[in-house]
């Protein structure tokens, strides 16, 4: 590929699937550069990790717009305004509304903490160990206008133990994220990016 993917991520809290996503591209494992970290919360621990990487960060709260869609349209231009070709999801703890998704059409991705379809939403792996599953999980998927819908790009399984409790099982399957995001970004932009710029012009 002619240029590293830029990429655009999203956090709300301590950003540990973003350091992570950091350290593959400083390793060489994906393909990409991170052009912009915005984070809805100005006390997450996330955008630390990006100033000490010299990563640009911005802070945009949505109390200090008049609606939503204001406030994820600023988000929106920010992301344009860096070149953004995927926008990245990483703890980012609101739900895009159906105009900004629109505005990245397949090109937004999430990770969750579970095997999807199962256990959507909050507190996934309190979920499964409620159902009482043997296995969980972690799954990569395009975002698109339903709760951690959208087509899954790869998942990844843990063994649930009879000792776990939602920490343990909650800390064995961030491990198996920190590996599963940076592999399934490269592979969308190996797949994926190619056909996109070419649509694009770049």
């Amino acid at each position: 590929m002619s240029k590293p993917a830029a990429i655009g991520i999203l956090i709300s809290g301590r950003g540990s699937n973003m350091a992570a996503i950091y350290q593959h591209i400083q390793n060489g494992v994906v393909d990409a550069s991170i052009s912009i970290v915005i984070s809805n919360k100005p006390d997450a621990k996330g955008l630390d990790f990006a100033k000490e990487h010299g990563i640009k960060t911005s802070v945009i709260e949505q109390k200090t717009f008049n609606s939503k869609e204001d406030y994820e349209s600023e988000i929106a231009a920010q992301l344009e305004s860096h070149g953004i070709e995927l926008v990245v999801l990483a703890g980012y703890m609101r739900v895009l509304g159906g105009g900004f998704i629109h505005r990245f059409e397949g090109k937004i991705v999430n990770i969750h903490p579970s095997l999807l379809p199962a256990f959507k939403g909050l507190d996934a792996q309190k979920q499964a160990l409620d159902y009482g599953v043997k296995i969980a999980g972690c799954s990569v998927h395009f975002v698109d206008t339903t709760l951690d819908g959208g087509p899954i790009i790869m998942q990844e399984a843990v063994e649930v133990l009879d000792t776990d409790t939602e920490t343990t099982l909650s800390e064995r399957i961030l491990e198996k994220e920190h590996q599963l995001y940076a592999k399934a970004i490269q592979w969308v932009i190996k797949t994926k990016l190619p056909q996109w710029r070419t649509t694009c012009g770049h």
